[in-house]
């Protein structure tokens, strides 16, 4: 056996493992557990589970498994269930700020929900004639004896000179106290925020060493050796080291890992992952091969770390029907695996069958009209009749996918309760599917809208245990081109093992210079070198937003094992034509090969597009960055695309900025600039200066061959 990558997943109803072919990326083997929740492990236990089971089904040497990554839902249900522990808060400051600084730095107790909250304790310190050991100890001691566990040290400005934060850290460590600073978790201004956000990672850090231990323990039992990584909540992974100091980068950790494997497994650059499982469904947007971000919020408060914008519908698969006289009045959130139910069309029954119907509240509070049925001939069953049943009944669930069931079966429950509610077969299923249709179509409107996807972009993307249940019937309503998964059921945990290592920093820098962007990037790619990404691989994107002056530098790469093998095959032309003509809507023969490098092609075509209610037309052209392996990288409209040979880029670049260059009443508008070298892309389309973008390409570009071709695109700001 080759080499193998182990992935897995910590849903809400279930805990599913992989483990794949590092080459290949065949599913060697696949396993199921539920996710223990009520265990005293919490759902690390389950994670336990899982790989144990994948690696003995699967007859795996633990000498091929060469990584190991999760996804986990522990520091979420943490600060859900208020499983967090009382924090110390050490506040540093001097000069006339010092009653700013105080204030700012207590900040009370934090709300996570209704009625859980973070305890936190304050005590603050001048710092005007300096820092000492005593001080600190002291007021460690005091913290402790008020009640707190951890410590969070955060000095104004910080973020520019951590060594007081930072010894407080180690003062505190000697003395066998938990403690982080506040500059470690965020380099933004803005002390209030970066102060809460150390505290809400610091009330979740015992918890999760815990975890991290035990995961660590398990994994050196069965005798793997291989890199432990975690799924990050922006899509990324991180080592279990890393996650032992910055847990709260974890904080959507289970639905990330479902956006990893529509990037790397799925391979979408522009569309919408609907990702239904059991109870919910997660729906996200995926633009030019990168997910939406936003910024997390605990308790309604924002923080300072970036999650991935997420948006969950209470609708999903198992979701349990509201009935109200004889007319379904909604559909959900509550589903058959909370209520301990079965699906319709998992059960044998004769061909003609009447039900015992009733009605229940699964959840203390819950309106108690939710359906359920017993099967006369047998009362054991307690069954409802759900959204996946719907499909199976209207045969829109193709053979042998996941979700098939015995049609017979649930055409006969179908029947019988379609007859006490007055109404046909195919009307009773379709107003259940038409109602959790009509909330997964405005939440994807919604996210459309708000990322402004263009529209003729849009494909749906499903994946999770329900997919082939709803995916289908939401496209066929939108009138939208859509796609399944393989291996539906598994996506996320695939995900997990084909996870990108990532990392950012963001900072708080007025008008930053060429050298504050070169300092930053430096920073990020030692980050991802140290977590297992190699260097070779490493893609970079820029962020400055001129209205908050927050400037972002996200590095995202392969570790050594991700990178390509020379195995997968690649693909002709003609072959990369047919897919990017069905990517953009273009004929193949209006699409011409405008640039390319040895592993990536640029693909552009026109088309003629109608504006004005449809009564003109105007030319529109489009761009598709396609890799050699059949990916689409990148789609942008009206570029200008140009192959040059490496040392003539700076010339081409500087040249396409002055060309392109916009001048309004907002400002100068630069054009985005993006670079092809050999594997990769270099997205600078977030610069806002000249000299930032020619600072960069110049780093870029110096290690490659000056007659290496290098493609240049450049997009008009709109």
């Amino acid at each position: 056996m080759g080499k193998v990558k182990i992935g897995i997943d910590v849903g809400g109803t279930f805990t599913h493992a992989v483990a794949i072919d590092a080459i290949g990326l065949e599913i060697l083997s696949k396993v199921c557990v539920p996710t223990t929740h009520r265990a005293k492990e919490g759902v690390v236990k389950g994670v336990i589970e899982s790989l144990e089971k994948v690696v003995k089904n699967g007859n795996i040497s633990t000498d091929d498994i060469i990584l190991v990554a999760h996804s986990t839902t522990q520091a979420t249900n943490a600060l859900l269930e208020g499983d967090v522990v009382p924090v110390g808060i050490i506040g540093l400051g001097k000069g006339f700020e010092v009653g700013r600084i105080k204030r700012e730095t207590r900040v009370g107790k934090i709300k996570l929900s209704s009625n859980k909250y973070i305890e936190t304790y304050h005590r603050f310190i001048n710092t005007d004639k300096g820092l000492s050991e005593e001080e600190v100890k002291a007021a460690i001691d005091e913290l402790i004896g008020k009640g707190a566990k951890v410590i969070v040290a955060s000095e104004a400005y910080g973020v520019d000179d951590p060594q007081n934060e930072e010894k407080v850290v180690d003062i505190a460590t000697q003395m066998g106290i938990l403690a982080t600073a506040a500059s470690h978790i965020s380099k933004l201004y803005g002390l209030r925020i970066r102060t809460k956000t150390a505290v809400v990672n610091a009330c979740i850090l015992p918890k999760m060493l815990e975890t991290a231990e035990i995961i660590d323990r398990c994994v050196q039992k069965l005798g793997i050796k291989a890199p432990l990584m975690v799924m990050r909540s922006d899509g990324g992974v991180m080592s279990i080291e890393e996650m032992k100091k910055r847990p709260i980068l974890t904080i959507l950790s289970g639905p990330a890992a479902g956006i990893a494997a529509a990037l790397m497994y799925v391979r979408v650059s522009n569309g919408v992952f609907i990702e239904v499982g059991g109870t919910s469904t997660d729906i996200s947007v995926i633009k030019n091969g990168r997910p939406i971000l936003k910024n997390a919020e605990v308790g309604g408060q924002r923080l300072y770390t970036r999650t991935l914008s997420i948006n969950t519908v209470g609708v999903a698969g198992g979701s349990m029907p509201r009935i109200k006289g004889k007319k379904i009045i909604d559909v959900g959130p509550r589903s058959a695996h909370i209520a301990g139910m079965k699906y319709s069309s998992f059960i044998k029954v004769p061909d003609k069958v009447e039900i015992k119907p009733f009605f229940i509240s699964p959840v203390a509070g819950d309106p108690d009209d939710y359906f359920a049925y017993r099967i006369k001939e047998d009362d054991e069953y307690f069954c409802t009749f759900t959204p996946t049943d719907a499909a199976n009944c209207l045969c829109l669930i193709p053979e042998g996918k996941y979700g098939y069931g015995l049609v017979k079966s649930v055409r006969a429950i179908a029947s019988s309760i379609a007859k006490l509610l007055d109404v046909d077969i195919v009307n009773f299923c379709k107003r259940i599917l038409d109602i959790v249709s009509e909330k997964i179509v405005r939440c994807v409107n919604n996210l459309v809208g708000e990322s402004e996807l263009e529209k003729e972009f849009l494909t749906l993307v499903g994946g999770g245990g329900g997919a082939y249940s709803i995916v289908p019937y939401v496209a066929e309503k939108m009138r939208a081109p859509y796609r399944i998964a393989e291996n539906p059921e598994v996506v996320s945990a695939i995900g997990a093992a084909l996870g990108m290592v990532k990392d950012s920093i963001e900072r708080t820098i007025v008008n930053p210079s060429k050298d504050d962007i070169l300092k930053m990037r430096s920073e990020v790619l030692k980050s991802v070198v140290e977590m297992g990404a190699s260097p070779e691989s490493v893609e970079f994107f820029f962020e400055i937003d001129k209205q908050t002056r927050r400037v972002t530098v996200t590095a995202i790469g392969s570790t050594e094992l991700h990178m390509d093998n020379g195995h997968e095959r690649v693909l002709s032309d003609y072959e990369l034509r047919r897919i990017v003509a069905s990517t953009i809507g273009i004929p193949e023969s209006s699409i011409l090969v405008s640039g390319e490098t040895d592993f990536l092609k640029v693909f552009t075509g026109s088309r003629r597009k109608k504006v004005f209610f449809s009564i003109f037309c105007i030319e529109e052209k489009i761009s598709c960055v396609i890799d050699t392996k059949g990916i689409v990288r990148l789609q942008l409209k009206d570029a200008v695309v140009d192959q040059v040979s490496a040392g003539e880029v700076l010339d081409k670049v500087s040249d396409l900025i002055e060309r392109l260059v916009v001048y309004g009443d907002v400002g100068i508008q630069l054009p985005g600039i993006f670079l092809l070298i050999g594997k990769k892309i270099l997205d600078l389309s977030g610069l806002i200066s000249k000299e930032q973008i020619l600072s960069l390409t110049r780093l870029e570009i110096e290690n490659v061959l000056e007659d290496e071709s290098v493609v240049v695109i450049a997009t008009t700001r709109k």
